[in-house]
């Protein structure tokens, strides 16, 4: 990896654990740059704006989601359970996500700017739905949306229970079942 682009990762990386702690609002581009060892010059050259910084972090987590949890259609309920593992792991993305909604899209479509990530997903939910392998009264986006709210029930941002991967490996197994026949039972025929 070359020096511009080992910087560039440490910049990311540094700013989505800032962000995923603090919000936007909260996260200081100072810590950011003492943190990624990036100076706030090369920051801003790179980015443009603290907006810009928060835009490429959340494009860089979504794109990590996507390759460490493979999406598959025919697997709904698997698909929920590997996010859910996800959270447990990383659980940066569920918070920036979770900024994001709060901080700078309130309403709408949160994906909006990201739609080359979403896009095949809902493809692939539509060419399901057309199989008879999904349930084909919802809209994919629908689907698709249920499918993130229920494997986000015990995320970091959960209103109810927050798991930690301290937890009990039996309870894991528990919450990972009970997510696996949930998805099951309401979106596959």
């Amino acid at each position: 990896m070359r020096d511009g682009d080992a910087s560039r990762r440490r910049l990311l990386d540094a700013a989505a654990a800032e962000f995923a702690e603090h919000g936007f609002a909260g996260a200081r581009v100072d810590r950011i740059a003492a943190s990624s060892g990036v100076n706030k010059q090369q920051m801003y050259a790179w980015h443009g704006s603290k907006d810009g910084l928060f835009d490429a972090v959340f494009d860089d987590q979504l794109q990590h989601i996507v390759d460490v949890v493979p999406f598959d259609a025919d697997d709904l309920p698997g698909y929920a359970v590997r996010l859910y593992d996800s959270y447990l792991r990383e659980p940066e993305l569920i918070r920036l996500t979770s900024w994001n909604r709060l901080e700078r899209v309130p309403t709408g479509d949160l994906l909006r700017g990201h739609r080359h990530l979403a896009d095949p997903k809902l493809e692939a939910i539509a060419a399901a739905q057309a199989a008879g392998r999904v349930v084909a009264d919802l809209r994919p986006a629908e689907v698709y949306s249920m499918v993130i709210a229920l494997a986000g029930t015990w995320s970091p941002v959960s209103g109810t229970l927050a798991a930690s991967a301290a937890d009990d490996d039996a309870e894991h197994d528990r919450r990972r079942e009970a997510l696996r026949l949930t998805v099951r039972r309401a979106l596959v025929p």
